[in-house]
């Protein structure tokens, strides 16, 4: 404001302006007044544009408020979409296991169905293979027993001759454990009938080479079907 002063007043109105500060107390403070009050008005210039410039940002803080809301409200209803998708995945699954379950057993049912009937057939077929072999040596079959028991332990076929027990484990696929099973077979059965010759037989769809060697070396007897 004094710079605009400047440049309209005289000289000589600057020097009247100077001396009437300088003699007059009461124009002093007026002047003195007038600038204090210029004073806070700028600060109170500088003070609403801040307040300003405060508004403005959390006019737009409220902005990106409403938004994040609105995205927050958006994810809310997916979330809560995506929760019933799972609950009815999870009752289809919980559906699906039981009817799994149920097959599981059919399945296990008919594979030991399946089983009995293969190791029965098999049984048949040794025991053909076991009546010719003793005829050829001249051997006379006294009997044959499907499921012996012999101290308490299951033999699949026994076949007794006159001079001969033959002690058979029938497989589909024997394992060294079953070979292992049967040379405990044959002990059993050369206690029980120390007078006879004892043989051991495994039988089976599926013997690898490996096994039929092991059996072997074992003294026993492999028939493949």
């Amino acid at each position: 404001m004094w710079i605009r002063m400047g440049e309209v007043l005289s000289k000589e109105e600057k020097l009247r302006i100077i001396k009437a500060l300088e003699e007059n107390a009461e124009f002093r403070y007026a002047i003195a007044g007038a600038l204090g009050i210029l004073e806070t008005l700028k600060r109170l210039d500088a003070i609403e544009s801040r307040l300003e410039e405060n508004s403005r940002k959390i006019e737009n803080a409220t902005m990106k408020l409403e938004e994040h809301s609105r995205i927050l409200q958006e994810h809310s209803k997916r979330l809560e979409d995506l929760t019933k998708i799972v609950e009815t995945l999870v009752y289809k699954v919980g559906e699906h296991s039981e009817k799994i379950e149920g097959l599981r057993k059919e399945v296990s049912s008919l594979a030991l169905v399946v089983g009995a009937l293969t190791e029965s057939l098999y049984a048949k077929y040794v025991y053909e293979d076991i009546e010719k072999e003793a005829l050829a040596k001249g051997e006379k079959i006294v009997r044959k027993v499907r499921n012996a028991r012999v101290n308490d332990v299951d033999i699949d076929l026994l076949v007794e001759t006159d001079r001969c027990i033959y002690v058979v484990e029938v497989k589909v696929r024997p394992s060294y454990e079953d070979v292992g099973r049967l040379i405990a077979k044959i002990d059993l059965t050369r206690e029980r009938y120390p007078e006879k010759s004892i043989v051991g037989i495994i039988a089976g769809a599926m013997i690898g080479k490996e096994i039929e060697a092991y059996a072997r070396g074992k003294g026993i007897t492999a028939y493949t079907y």
